[in-house]
């Protein structure tokens, strides 16, 4: 039996793994940093049979209300992500799963690969209306890149839509895989008709270190980027400074941040309405754009989600409160679960990396809805 993880975004530590009904792990944490909760590691044993493996750390993790109800994903052919049996005792995460061959991937979520992403933005700039522009280099010496869709002039709404500053939730990059590609279709005439009011500056992945290394919430050296935006540096946190530069200049009518959270089963937004320069038309914005997207999709809701923030109190080093205070604009962060959808269960997959492509893809039609109101 042998179990590892020396690959793209691979993260566990073997305790102990002698007998295929007591294999004892623990996840890593980020390199210089407390958080940890994502997982990702390959089981093979040729002897097939019911596995029993225990993450021995999970009751220290950072966030420890996630295992509550939640359920691994594991795959044979890393395409297709299915559910298993996975329960919490309060310290271990119990995973359990009969091999029905020799070799299979567990993680957190179904993963978005380091080389997946460079599919994704060199297939994008074949396009006609796409350009790709690197701004620079993350601490390890990888690209940030951008794409720029749509034509810019007078008029136009300048559309800012970042992912995975958190880069164990790969869900937000499967979100922005399934909105490029509808946004990039010729056919599609909410994209059409889109282009023609506004132009979209996509960052699918905004901390592509984090990604490779295998971290929950961090960057290279352990840095939340999403608590830099107020004072971004290109020591610290470069990713944030780059992108933060390019807004300034193209400016901001409408950011979405996308993310997952752990411990709710819902997908939700988190809005500004705590940010010192929140006012009517913003909160006029905000409720359109929600009301717009539980009219268009039964996967998304307005009930659960995150405490507002006070007036005034809104932490302003998060990226969509920043951008939104800074320029004045419609600015939200989208959460998606870890675990299943509870409005619409499925057992098999839970919500999954498909599900997570096609809220991509409605969301177009939501901003199609307010891009009008944004300028």
């Amino acid at each position: 039996m042998q179990i590892s993880c020396a690959f793209d975004s691979g993260n566990i530590s073997v305790v102990e793994a002698e007998q295929a009904s007591d294999i004892k792990l623990e996840i890593v944490k980020d390199n210089q940093s407390d958080f940890y909760q994502w997982f990702h590691f390959k089981l093979h044993n040729p002897a097939l049979g019911e596995h029993v493996m225990r993450i021995t750390n999970a009751g220290q993790s950072a966030y420890v209300e996630g295992w509550k109800d939640y359920q691994a994903v594991a795959s044979y052919d890393r395409e297709t992500w299915f559910r298993v049996d996975t329960e919490f005792d309060g310290q271990n995460l119990i995973i359990k799963h009969h091999l029905e061959h020799a070799s299979v991937y567990f993680a957190y979520f179904a993963p978005y690969s380091y080389e997946r992403h460079q599919d994704l933005i060199h297939q994008a700039q074949e396009t006609d209306i796409c350009e790709l522009t690197v701004l620079g280099q993350t601490l390890d010496g990888r690209d940030m890149s951008l794409l720029t869709i749509g034509e810019p002039g007078e008029g136009k709404a300048n559309i800012w839509i970042t992912a995975r500053q958190h880069p164990g939730e790969t869900m937000a990059e499967w979100f922005m895989e399934g909105f490029i590609e509808r946004l990039l279709d010729l056919d599609d005439g909410v994209a059409n008709a889109l282009l023609q009011k506004a132009v979209f500056y996509l960052v699918p992945n905004m901390n592509p270190d984090g990604s490779v290394r295998g971290h929950l919430r961090t960057n290279a050296i352990g840095v939340n980027l999403n608590r830099e935006w107020q004072e971004p540096s290109m020591e610290k946190s470069p990713e944030v400074y780059l992108v933060r530069e390019k807004m300034m200049q193209t400016g901001v009518d409408m950011h979405l941040d996308i993310h997952g959270d752990e411990a709710l089963p819902v997908n939700f937004v988190a809005g500004c309405e705590g940010v010192p320069n929140y006012d009517a038309r913003h909160k006029a914005l905000e409720d359109k754009f929600k009301e717009l997207l539980c009219a268009i999709t039964p996967e998304f809701q307005d009930e659960k989600g995150y405490p507002k923030d006070e007036p005034g109190k809104a932490n302003l080093t998060v990226g969509s409160n920043w951008v939104g205070n800074h320029f004045k604009c419609l600015a939200y962060t989208v959460e998606m679960p870890f675990k299943d959808n509870e409005l619409l269960p499925d057992v098999i997959f839970g919500w999954s990396d498909a599900r997570s492509a096609i809220l991509g893809k409605d969301t177009l039609t939501a901003i199609y809805h307010v891009v009008d109101d944004l300028r």
